[in-house]
């Protein structure tokens, strides 16, 4: 058998030889460009949702604005009046007076008797402006004496009875506050405290209001029946009021009145003016009164 040669690997004699370096470099290959593909119905659809999900949120967002700007409104604004032009008065800035140390506000869950711990005196609403104070309910170190708080009601009769029911239940404090407006409208503010709201829930039931009047007749004001004009959207959450006016005829003047009842205090709002006391500066002072005992 005939040896196979072995294959030659040598180039050809006339074959230049050719070193790397002048081997030319390769071309870069061209970018990747990646291609979206085609965006499905239900992608877009998705996209719609997330957008107006988007528009809910930011109308949710200013409705909530506009819920915390109203409960966020000044004391001098009256819920159910109005405008500004309907006969109110101007009122000074009014704010709650401070806690003492360590004490709960008079409806706080620390609270069951319900006592305003604040000193009652600057519990009472300031005079509007241009009013003139009445000097004779400014008592002795803002305290007035039950026979002056007494002396708001007509007959011998019913200062003898309600005098003895304030003994009785335990009266602590009166303090008052009142004016004479620039119309001639006369106000008069009585706050009475007592042990408890229990106390004070007692003496409102029993012994102050009934169906359609008071059980006890005010210096001039005989014939009085329940407010039906009064606001029922200014109520204030933690304060009841029962509210009164003369109907005419009514005689030289008009006189309308409201009790308060805040935990441990009785309110007495009067108004009274020559000519007929007007409906909503009486509404206002004794919303504007309340919110102070809230």
């Amino acid at each position: 058998m005939t040896e196979q040669q072995p294959i030659a690997t040598a180039p050809p004699a006339d074959v230049p030889a050719v070193s790397p370096a002048d081997v030319p470099p390769m071309p870069e290959a061209p970018p990747v460009v990646a291609v979206e593909p085609p965006v499905k119905k239900d992608r877009r659809v998705l996209r719609a949702v997330l957008r107006w999900t988007a528009a809910v949120v930011v109308l949710a967002a200013v409705g909530s604005s506009t819920a915390y700007g109203i409960t966020r409104m000044e004391r001098t604004d009256v819920p159910g009046l109005a405008t500004e032009a309907d006969g109110r008065w101007t009122y000074p800035e009014i704010t709650k007076p401070p806690l003492p140390s360590d004490s709960p506000a008079p409806f706080a869950e620390g609270n069951p008797a319900s006592v305003h711990y604040a000193d009652l005196r600057a519990l009472l609403l300031p005079a509007p402006e241009g009013a003139r104070a009445d000097k004779a309910l400014a008592g002795r170190d803002g305290w007035l004496a039950k026979k002056d708080f007494l002396s708001v009601y007509g007959s011998k009769e019913d200062r003898d009875d309600l005098g003895q029911v304030l003994t009785d239940h335990g009266l602590r404090h009166v303090a008052a506050r009142g004016w004479t407006a620039q119309d001639g409208t006369r106000t008069r503010i009585y706050l009475l405290q007592f042990d408890s709201g229990q106390v004070a829930d007692v003496l409102q039931q029993d012994h102050l209001t009934s169906y359609d009047s008071p059980n006890h007749a005010l210096r001039g004001a005989a014939e009085v029946h329940t407010d039906e004009e009064f606001p029922s959207e200014a109520e204030v959450m933690n304060v009841r009021h029962y509210s009164y006016t003369e109907s005419k005829p009514y005689g030289a003047e008009q006189v309308r009145q409201a009790y308060l009842v805040s935990g441990d205090v009785v309110g007495l709002v009067v108004q009274s003016r020559k000519g007929g006391a007007a409906a909503v500066p009486f509404q206002q002072t004794v919303i504007l009164q309340s919110q102070l005992l809230d």
